[in-house]
């Protein structure tokens, strides 16, 4: 399975590079972040960290397939929308920046033709998760990769983890390497550059990500005190990669209890109950989970007031080690406004 998997992505690339496929450029920068792989690499935690740099100086507008929402077509993002209606993610960046365009789309080449009509005041196109969708021509592409998956010992969907070719992050212009160890040693940083760079203007960053206290997701009904450190929690996710999510808990806290579900599950009156039944079995004990979890419980409606009071949610960041994001978000910038 693998091997066709392979055959279809590589024989899909040479279509494009044979020009039998045609890549559209447009007279607007867009950004591109993507990876290779399935599961969480850290793209929506670094549109939201170029939204806010970038938004000093452009009008930005967010373009997102919306994955796994169940509505098609070309779809404004509110701060009212459900995230059935436009997906988890692209709701969760406009919750956070809600002066921000944020669109979901399909059909990229469309979406941006009709940004361009309709939002003639944007300037600048960030689009998440569209390294393999080669319909369009990004001035600039960020790929995020992975430190925990390294792409030369990965192997292809459904063997591994790949989705895309090795061999097309020629056309990356940054590599952002995520959930890098503490104590990285240098050498892995070279194998991983030596791997990753064929041409020179490409840049190597590593990061990891940083974790900041535990929020209520219901503040008006929580008690206001924070969650105490060492104290117990139950664990809940359900995200691609939920490891460094979880294993930051149990560094903080007494993860009594752990909940793990499938990237971007719709959460259903089962799954309340589910977690009614393991504060129960805990008491004291709150429940923690991801900033994209929390989107998709907060508007959810019949929610038991015990859960309510109980359920915060941990905000991460992205934080560069070795060079700094300043460097990393002005060469940037340089980019977006250079040939």
């Amino acid at each position: 399975m693998a091997f066709l998997y392979k055959l279809g992505v590589t024989f899909r690339h040479r279509l494009f590079d044979w020009g039998f496929l045609k890549s559209e450029r447009f007279d607007i920068p867009i950004i591109c972040i993507g990876n290779i792989t399935v599961g969480g690499t850290g793209k929506t935690p670094m549109a939201e960290m170029l939204i806010s740099y970038m938004s000093q100086r452009y009008n930005i507008a967010l373009l997102s397939r919306g994955y796994g929402r169940r509505t098609k077509g070309y779809r404004e993002v509110q701060c009212s929308s459900h995230y059935r209606e436009v997906g988890d993610e692209p709701l969760q960046i406009k919750l956070k920046f809600p002066d921000t365009l944020v669109v979901v789309c399909e059909k990229r080449a469309d979406a941006i033709r009709r940004i361009r009509a309709e939002h003639p005041e944007i300037d600048l196109i960030i689009m998440d998760d569209g390294f393999q969708h080669r319909y369009i021509e990004p001035k600039i592409n960020v790929v995020m990769i992975d430190a925990t998956r390294p792409v030369q010992h990965d192997k292809m969907l459904p063997a591994g983890t790949l989705r895309d070719l090795p061999s097309e992050l020629y056309r990356a212009h940054y590599f952002v390497v995520t959930k890098c160890p503490e104590k990285m040693a240098p050498i892995d940083r070279r194998i991983l550059r030596k791997v990753l760079i064929s041409i020179a203007y490409q840049r190597v960053y590593y990061t990891r990500f940083e974790s900041f206290i535990p929020q209520p997701l219901f503040p008006s009904e929580a008690s206001g005190e924070p969650v105490a450190q060492g104290g117990k929690v139950i664990a809940l996710s359900g995200i691609g990669n939920p490891e460094p999510f979880l294993e930051t808990l149990r560094k903080q806290y007494d993860v009594v209890a752990e909940m793990t579900l499938d990237d971007h599950h719709v959460y259903r009156v089962r799954d309340i109950r589910a977690l009614g039944t393991l504060l129960a079995a805990h008491p004291g004990a709150v429940i923690v989970t991801t900033e994209k979890d929390a989107v998709k419980l907060v508007n959810r409606e019949k929610i038991p007031a015990d859960i309510r009071r109980s359920l915060y949610y941990q905000p991460i960041n992205i934080s560069f080690i070795e060079d700094s994001a300043t460097d990393f978000l002005q060469r940037l910038e340089e980019d977006v406004r250079g040939n």
